[in-house]
């Protein structure tokens, strides 16, 4: 049987979500967990890939149990989320563990993925590692989201990817892109069914570089037609960089 997991973890600790030889990683830390309480070696395939420092507010796991001694009578699925809270360590949460269907998968059934991005235009020692922090940018917010709305206008994004990447495609289909203020933190807001590797930081980098009146907002459709990485501004620091929500079709679920 096929269960996933929602949960979401702070970052700041982990070199990112997938396990990676020598390194703390997201995903080391909630096998090992589900291993322990289960008595038995899970592995589980995550929704997707964040980078070291990024976080996740909503994050998908799936796990398989074949045996029939792992049927979901031997085990409470509320009593198990109980009990990883309990000995994961204080920056990871999972918030419930519920079963899907067989053909469900974490990555691969998304139809959609959300992310965010804080900046904080002063200093607090209490957001430190939370958001980037950045004392004088001196942001146009109306020319930025001008500039934004010109990426639902296109599909490749090979711009704005990592350049060393073993990706078939960069194509993505972008749904939402906005600034918006919240309260103390301005935040941009990207959904899409798919993103590249580096693709939210690079674009945050070059959308400030126009709000900074360094780029024009036209210069984001050059940039894009170029498909070269290095006409797009810098990635800014995975700090302030969150996985915030991921969709599935409704009919995965078996609650």
């Amino acid at each position: 049987m096929r269960y996933f997991m929602e949960l979401g973890y702070n970052g700041q600790a982990y070199h990112g979500w997938q396990t990676q030889p020598g390194d703390k990683t997201v995903q080391e830390t909630v096998e090992n967990a589900l291993s322990t309480l289960l008595r038995k070696n899970t592995q589980v395939v995550g929704c997707g890939r964040t980078d070291a420092g990024v976080h996740a507010s909503q994050y998908f796991l799936h796990f398989d149990l074949e045996s029939e001694d792992d049927s979901e009578e031997t085990w409470d699925k509320d009593e198990l989320v109980f009990k990883l809270n309990s000995i994961l360590p204080d920056d990871i949460a999972v918030y419930r563990i519920f079963q899907s269907k067989e053909q469900a998968h974490a990555r691969f059934s998304a139809i959609s993925r959300s992310y965010e991005y804080k900046i904080f235009e002063g200093k607090s020692p209490f957001l430190k590692g939370l958001v980037w922090q950045k004392r004088v940018l001196n942001l146009n917010v109306e020319r930025m989201n001008q500039a934004a709305l010109h990426l639902l206008e296109y599909s490749d994004f090979k711009c704005f990817s990592r350049s060393k990447t073993d990706v078939k495609t960069y194509i993505c289909r972008i749904d939402e892109a906005i600034w918006k203020k919240e309260g103390d933190l301005l935040v941009f807001h990207i959904t899409a069914d798919r993103f590249l590797r580096n693709m939210v930081r690079a674009i945050v980098g070059t959308l400030i570089e126009i709000g900074q009146g360094k780029r024009e907002v036209e210069d984001m459709k050059r940039i894009i037609e170029s498909r070269d990485r290095t006409k797009a501004g810098p990635s800014v620091k995975a700090e302030g960089l969150y996985l915030s929500r991921i969709r599935y079709p409704e009919n995965l679920w078996i609650e």
